[in-house]
């Protein structure tokens, strides 16, 4: 138990040393932010590169604790490469957003080739709620009415929530199709997941002792800042106010933070119940 909290520890350390590194750097061209936005162009472009190495990181600590559950074979096994793949996905679609800002010299267009695994990444996050809640026993928990009751309202209440906040009222451009399926296929899709894993977290108090839920809410924590992230990208980009290295960029950084301290704390708190139940 005690090599594999080190092992642990030791990926949680790395990882908050990233955010750290990457958190001081943005700082420090924060004030030109303000004042001199063009004159750093190139140094947000670098940061925005970099900071997807947190997820990056996140993906490789996931693939190597699913392998100790017994990977693709068992099902908390699938639900930890699931989120290691929509880190992945983020990976991926913020690296061509950093080529074409970088070889390019101007923002990337919005939709793009990028948008492949940002929108990608909805549905492996999906699948690893879906497996979560599974492996936690909320299927055992579903069979009161009660509990079937809080299935159908909790993502039918954030689902019109997102609509009425957030697609209310938007002005459709058919001219380019593309950006209004995403438009709507992003909020719409990860208020899915959100209420996917609200209702998981819910559902798995006397499950286990309870002794998932405290790994459960990291991990919504983690998709409601991802919810976040991106409904405010998709602000700034309709209002033509999105720029690389602003705060919006930070929030992503810090979702990859929190899904990455989650996927080490559910490895963490596995081992806990498996040495107790060897007991």
């Amino acid at each position: 138990m005690q090599t594999h909290r080190a092992f642990g520890n030791r990926m949680a350390v790395v990882a908050l040393g990233l955010f750290i590194i990457l958190t001081v750097w943005w700082l420090l061209l924060k004030p030109f932010q303000a004042t001199d936005l063009e004159s750093i162009t190139h140094e947000r472009y670098i940061w925005g590169s970099l900071y997807q190495l947190i997820a990056l990181w996140g993906a490789i600590c996931g693939f190597v604790i699913s392998k100790s559950w017994g990977g693709t074979k068992s099902v908390m096994g699938r639900s930890i490469i699931a989120f290691s793949t929509g880190l992945l996905l983020q990976v991926f679609g913020q690296s061509f957003y950093s080529y074409y800002n970088l070889f390019s010299q101007i923002e990337a267009p919005y939709p793009s080739l990028g948008d492949i695994g940002y929108f990608g990444s909805i549905f492996a996050y999906i699948y690893g709620v879906l497996m979560l809640a599974r492996a936690s026993g909320v299927k055992v928990s579903l069979k009161s009415y009660a509990n079937q009751a809080k299935a159908l309202l909790i993502p039918l209440i954030l689902l019109l929530f997102t609509y009425i906040f957030f697609l209310r009222g938007y002005e459709f451009d058919w001219t380019d199709k593309l950006k209004v399926i995403l438009d709507f296929g992003y909020p719409l899709g990860q208020a899915f997941y959100v209420s996917l894993a609200i209702l998981t977290y819910f559902l798995s108090r006397n499950i286990l002792g309870g002794k998932m839920r405290q790994p459960i809410f990291y991990i919504l924590l983690a998709l409601i800042v991802q919810y976040c992230s991106d409904f405010n990208f998709l602000y700034q980009a309709n209002q033509e106010t999105w720029y690389v290295g602003g705060y919006g960029d930070f929030f992503y950084m810090f979702s990859y933070l929190i899904m990455t301290m989650s996927l080490i704390y559910i490895e963490i708190t596995l081992r806990r119940i498996s040495d107790s139940s060897a007991q």
